[in-house]
C-alpha cells in the first residue's frame, strides 16, 4: 500500500486534516466519525510519531461507533507546522498547543486519552482545563511529579538490555533504526508494516530539528515558572473527573512496579495491567484497549467482563463508579 502525497498512510475510516490555529500554526490532525460525543487522542514521544501512527486502529474504531474522534500531530511530530516554534518550550507548550487546537476545532468538552507522551499531555490537560474534560483514559506514561521519572526507574529490577534503539538522541535518520525503535514497543510485530516505518521515518527527518531543540524539554522540565503551572500533586490526585489508566505488563520502557506507584498516588483513578502488551497497548492488543475505551467514553464505566479481560487491578478493591462490578463479586460480601 503507497503513502498518500502528505506521506501518510491511507486507512479506511480516518481522514486527513489541517486547521489554522490563533497562533498562526498550521495544525495537522486525523480524525475519525461525522457525529456524536468528542474524544481527543495523543500520541506517544519517540521520532515519527503522529496523530493516525499512534491510534490509527482505535480512531476509526471510535468513529464508527458513535463518537468523532481527533487525533492531532503535535509540533515536532507528523505533518503540524511551527516553523517559528511557537510551541517549542516543552510539556507547557504542549498543554497550550492543544488548548488552542481543541478550540481551533470548537470542542467546549469532549473525552481525553493518550499513550506514552500522551498520556503525561493528558494529565498536565486535566489539571490545566479541567472545565473540559469529561473523563480521561491514559496508556503508559508519565503523571506529572506525582511519581518522578526518576522514582518509576529506581523500581525497575529486570536485567539491563542497553539503551533501546533510537533512545539518548541515537536515530540516526534509518528505516532500520525506525524499525527497531517501533518494534521495541510492542509485543507483537506484526503490525510494524513497511508503510508505517516509511511514514514515521519521514515524519522524523522531516521534523528532526524541532524534535531535538523540544524533546528535551518534554521529558525534563527544568523551568521554575513552568513546574509551578506543570505541578500534578494536590492537584490530579485530588481530582473527581472519572479516569483509568493502563499498564502493559510487558511495557519496556517502565516496568509494572513503576506503575504501582502511580497506582498508589491516584486513589481516584481506575488502573489495568493488561498481559502480554507493550508500550503502545492500542496497538499492541487493539481489540481490547478499543473495548476499554469505548465502554468508558460511552458508559463511563467499563464491564465487569471487559475489566476482567483488561487485567483489572487487584491491588485495591475496584471503583464502582468506574466498572460495573458483579453483586456476587467477592469484595463486595
Amino acid at each position: 500500500m503507497a503513502l498518500t502525497e502528505e506521506q501518510e498512510i491511507k486507512v479506511p475510516g480516518l481522514l486527513s486534516r489541517f486547521v489554522r490555529l490563533q497562533s498562526g500554526v498550521k495544525a495537522h490532525y486525523s480524525t475519525s466519525g461525522e457525529a456524536g460525543p468528542a474524544v481527543v487522542l495523543l500520541h506517544g514521544g519517540i521520532p515519527g510519531s503522529s496523530g493516525s501512527a499512534g491510534f490509527r486502529y482505535m480512531a476509526p474504531f471510535l468513529g464508527a461507533h458513535g463518537f468523532r474522534v481527533y487525533c492531532p500531530d503535535f509540533p515536532g511530530f507528523g505533518l503540524t507546522e511551527d516553523p517559528g516554534r511557537f510551541y517549542a518550550y516543552g510539556q507547557g507548550g504542549q498543554v497550550d498547543y492543544l488548548q488552542d487546537f481543541v478550540n481551533a476545532v470548537a470542542l467546549d468538552t469532549f473525552c481525553l486519552g493518550g499513550n506514552s507522551m500522551g498520556c503525561q499531555t493528558s494529565v498536565n490537560y486535566v489539571v490545566a482545563h479541567p472545565e473540559r474534560v469529561e473523563r480521561f483514559a491514559v496508556i503508559a506514561g508519565m503523571i506529572g511529579d506525582l511519581v518522578t521519572r526518576d522514582e518509576m526507574r529506581a523500581v525497575d529490577n529486570r536485567a539491563k538490555q542497553g539503551p533501546l534503539p533510537g533512545s539518548g538522541g541515537t536515530y540516526d535518520g534509518t528505516e532500520t533504526m525506525m524499525r527497531a525503535m517501533i518494534e521495541s514497543m510492542v509485543v507483537d510485530p506484526s503490525g510494524v508494516t513497511d508503510e508505517l516505518v516509511s511514514m514515521r521515518t519521514a515524519a522524523a527527518n522531516r521534523n528532526r530539528d524541532y524534535y531535538d531543540l523540544n524533546m528535551g524539554r518534554v521529558l525534563r522540565p527544568t523551568d521554575p515558572n513552568e513546574l509551578i503551572r506543570l505541578t500534578t500533586e494536590g492537584r490530579l490526585d485530588k481530582a473527581t473527573i472519572p479516569g483509568i489508566a493502563m499498564f502493559g505488563d510487558k511495557d519496556v520502557l517502565y516496568a509494572v512496579e513503576a506503575a504501582h506507584l502511580q497506582e498508589d498516588a491516584l486513589p481516584n483513578v481506575q488502573f489495568f495491567y493488561p498481559e502480554n502488551t507493550g508500550h503502545q497497548g492500542q496497538t499492541d492488543r487493539p481489540e481490547l484497549h478499543h473495548q476499554v475505551f469505548l465502554e468508558f467514553f460511552r458508559d463511563g464505566k467499563v464491564s465487569w467482563e471487559t475489566a476482567q479481560a483488561a487485567g483489572i487491578s487487584t491491588r485495591r478493591p475496584p471503583n464502582p463508579d468506574l466498572v460495573g462490578i458483579p453483586t456476587d463479586a467477592p469484595f463486595t460480601n
